[in-house]
């Protein structure tokens, strides 16, 4: 059993979903998956297993930061899962999005520590899977979603990017956002055979303190949710896990 996740294979399915945040992985359980079972609660890092459209899903938290997410995926891999997609927000840094706007990651810069320690110094930007982000991408298309599929950044310091920098450092560099996940959940996945995805919600513009209306943020984070669940059943059409 792992250290943290506390779980045995039986309870995980092969497709995950990653929400940083429990409430939300309750959120999911609750709304969109059939006969969800809670088969973790340790740390508050809450795991739930139901079936959507009669397909297998697990939702897992994996709480903030790249050092959790790791954490995370490392244990998913022992208990057997093969695929995962990160879900949640992001803060803008380009002037084209506006809050709620999805945003499906092919690669993710990493400004944090976790990934240096997996690889090394130097300047890395894991990328997720393609047959993922496809599928992300057909599934946001089909919705009439608002998305658009980029590059994101993985930073460890939330209030650490002024919105000078976010213009002038990400922006010009074609960074559509700042999140602080995505490269440890690619980075891990692709080190222990797993796929890898990621599509998240835009909540504010970086450098803008007001996060946008939590009802309006509820509607683009469902959207996104159920995005991410379609992606799932394009991915278990093909047949190649």
């Amino acid at each position: 059993m792992p250290i943290h996740l506390r779980a045995e294979p039986s309870d995980v399915a092969s497709y995950v979903l990653l929400p940083g945040d429990p409430n939300r992985a309750k959120f999911v359980a609750e709304t969109y998956l059939e006969d969800a079972k809670l088969y973790t609660e340790h740390r508050g890092m809450l795991g739930f297993t139901g079936t959507y459209k009669g397909i297998r899903v697990s939702v897992q938290t994996t709480m903030m930061g790249c050092p959790s997410a790791a954490i995370t995926v490392e244990e998913l891999a022992m208990l057997g899962a093969k695929l995962v997609i990160r879900i949640g927000t992001c803060g803008g840094t380009s002037p084209n999005l506006n809050p709620t706007d999805l945003v499906i990651a092919q690669a993710a810069l990493a400004r944090d520590g976790t990934t240096q320690q997996y690889l090394g110094e130097g300047n890395h930007c894991p990328i997720a899977d393609y047959r993922v982000i496809r599928a992300l991408e057909q599934a946001a298309t089909a919705k009439k979603a608002v998305h658009t599929v980029g590059l994101i950044a993985s930073d460890d310091a939330f209030y650490g990017v002024t919105a000078e920098e976010a213009r002038g450092l990400y922006d010009t560099r074609g960074v559509l956002g700042l999140e602080m996940e995505s490269s440890a959940v690619f980075t891990v996945a692709r080190l222990r055979g797993l796929e890898s995805g990621a599509i998240v919600a835009v909540s504010n513009y970086i450098g803008d303190e007001n996060l946008v209306a939590d009802d309006v943020l509820k509607r683009g984070v469902s959207t996104m949710i159920e995005t991410a669940l379609e992606a799932i059943v394009l991915l278990d059409a093909q047949k190649k896990l």
